[in-house]
């Protein structure tokens, strides 16, 4: 959602709103459907004396009225439509509701200025948190605070919720959203074996060549150039390249620039803030910095391009096109935590050949803390809704955030994805169910488990949180019986040669990680002077990274950067920069004061 749409149409969604709530208008969700749908039981996620809450949520007394249907307005989902498959079966089961997903990332910004316009943003939204509180002022979001204590799994994370609440301008009390992906961890804790970023490789081609040493970003090149010279297509003879790179993602999340480039800026311990870099030493330096980490790793694709490594399609492909090629085997180099799922399976561990985190020497790893107070998104309800969709809407909310939700929602289907033991441990089942699109059992509704997968993309618990059925995280890489079934010759070698146990492991004992607190702060929003200069820069950012990844040499990339740079400038670039600083030092105090 681009911010300089957001505060313009806000204000004539706020005169809107006023304009409707005089006319007393309807509360239904239009389209929602009039037949009625019997309750049927679905097999149960988890079992056991801490799910009793969970009763509360499935059992409502409103789920037992006619099928009734609610919009989502969500951020987070890549897909637009109604819920279908196995994951729309467990919500009508428990709440004979049905999910209909309204999703900007597909629609177009333009869809939020249509439905706030019309003071009805949606019956549940996922917005970013840092338009939440402009969506609270125009009137758009409900305020939850006279129900939310009545629903036992959500004032679980009553101290999370407040501190969000309590960020907002002016607020008094009113509850109007709930974090996402919160845990029941700590703010600095850093509880995963693997962070989000970090270089990834085939262990087999890797061991192939001797396992290197690799020094730095030249080396890594290096061995990548030798595995794709020793293996240039798939077992199908489909070309392989160790990068296969997508532009569908630039500009989100708060960032500027090429998502594939920000990511991997925290490489170096630096971690983009808007147009400003944060550095290991806590300071800020401009984006545009030549001695800064987005011109390095630009020009490390640069290099890679020239080197011949970097799919031709980059650039031009959507995130779905190389997704295909990961699952396919056509990539060398992954980079985030999640990627490797659409490769690595227990087979492929067992056979060796599936992707782990390889050290290269001159890197310093940034890693935010376990998202305790939550991530950059926020769950709200829309302040349209009133009376049975109120109360359904709350109790399925409160199952979100439940034990049996989020056993749904991060592990899927028992007696499919898992299974449960005496000892209440799951292990995992058919785990290659998400990338091969298994068909699901008739019985939990039939079809491609991908398919049926749950569409909201968002979580209101983050899956590294424990699990009190079992009593191990959500998340199946750290259930014992995945670290038993996957304690392979692979790992082994791995854990000889780095002496370590996992990736964070070498990371923590080397040295080399540095974990940012999470904290939760209300930072400012944009003047519209302002995020009319970023969406230019941004815009201007993007369009020269990527005719710079393709540059021919040295001298037409410097030449381009420092052409992107004076159009910058001209827009106003250094405004910009001055007003991120400012924005983000808020968030970087409260980090350190964690931090003492």
């Amino acid at each position: 959602m681009k911010r300089k749409k957001i505060l313009s149409v806000l204000l004539a969604a706020s005169m809107t709103i006023s304009m409707l709530t005089g006319c007393g208008g309807g509360t239904d969700t239009p389209g929602a459907a009039d037949n009625s749908q019997s309750t049927t039981d679905t097999q149960d996620a988890a079992a056991g004396d801490a799910q009793t809450d969970d009763s509360s949520a499935a059992g409502g007394s409103a789920a037992a009225g006619d099928l009734m249907q609610i919009e989502i307005y969500d951020v987070a989902a890549n897909y637009q439509g109604v819920q279908s498959g196995w994951f729309d079966k467990v919500v009508k089961d428990r709440f004979n509701l049905e999910l209909s997903i309204i999703a900007p990332q597909v629609a177009g910004d333009a869809v939020f200025q249509t439905r706030a316009s019309s003071g009805n943003l949606g019956d549940i939204l996922v917005l970013e948190r840092s338009d939440f509180a402009d969506c609270v002022d125009a009137g758009l979001v409900k305020d939850i605070s006279a129900e939310i204590g009545n629903y036992p799994n959500l004032i679980q994370y009553k101290d999370q919720i407040d501190v969000l609440n309590n960020g907002l301008p002016g607020n008094s009390g009113q509850t109007y959203g709930i974090p996402s992906e919160m845990t029941n961890t700590s703010p600095t804790s850093y509880t995963q074996d693997v962070i989000y970023s970090s270089p990834m490789l085939r262990w087999d081609l890797y061991s192939e060549l001797g396992c290197p040493e690799i020094a730095d970003l030249n080396g890594l090149l290096d061995v990548l150039e030798d595995m794709m010279k020793a293996h240039p297509t798939n077992e199908n003879g489909d070309p392989a390249y160790p990068f296969s790179l997508w532009a569908d993602w630039d500009g989100g999340d708060g960032m500027l620039g090429i998502a594939n480039v920000v990511q991997l800026t925290t490489w170096y311990g630096e971690k983009i803030k808007g147009s400003a870099i944060l550095k290991a030493d806590n300071t800020f330096t401009p984006l545009t910095d030549k001695n800064a980490t987005y011109y390095k790793i630009l020009h490390f694709l640069n290099d890679a391009q020239r080197r011949g490594l970097v799919d031709p399609d980059s650039g031009t492909q959507d995130w779905n096109s190389a997704v295909a090629k990961m699952s396919a085997g056509q990539v060398y180099l992954m980079w985030y935590s999640w990627q490797v799922g659409f490769w690595n399976s227990q087979d492929r561990l067992k056979a060796g050949n599936a992707f782990i985190f390889t050290p290269v020497k001159d890197q310093i790893y940034y890693a935010d803390a376990d998202s305790y107070y939550g991530s950059t998104r926020v769950f709200a309800v829309g302040s349209q809704v009133e009376g049975e969709k109120y109360e359904r809407i709350m109790e399925f909310l409160d199952w979100y955030a439940s034990p049996e939700g989020l056993t749904f929602q991060h592990d899927g289907i028992e007696g499919f994805n898992y299974s449960v033991g005496d000892d209440g441990k799951f292990t995992l089942m058919n785990d290659n169910a998400l990338m091969d699109n298994l068909p699901v059992p008739e019985e939990y509704g039939g079809g491609g488990y991908n398919d049926g997968n749950n569409a909201i993309n968002q979580w209101i618990v983050a899956a590294i949180s424990t699990n009190p059925n079992s009593g191990e995280s959500y998340t199946c890489q750290y259930w014992s019986s995945y670290k038993e079934a996957t304690m392979t010759d692979m790992k082994r070698e791995w854990q000889e040669k780095f002496d370590a146990q996992e990736p964070v492991d070498y990371m923590k004992k080397n040295n080399v990680l540095l974990i940012s607190p999470n904290v939760s702060v209300s930072l400012p929003s944009d003047s519209s002077d302002i995020s009319v200069i970023r969406n230019q820069c941004n815009d201007t950012l993007c369009d020269y990274s990527w005719r710079m990844i393709f540059a021919k040499d040295d001298a037409e990339f410097d030449a381009m950067w420092d052409e992107m740079c004076t159009q910058m400038d001209g827009f106003g670039f250094q405004e910009l920069y001055e007003a991120d600083v400012a924005k983000y030092q808020i968030e970087l105090d409260a980090k350190l004061a964690v931090a003492e």
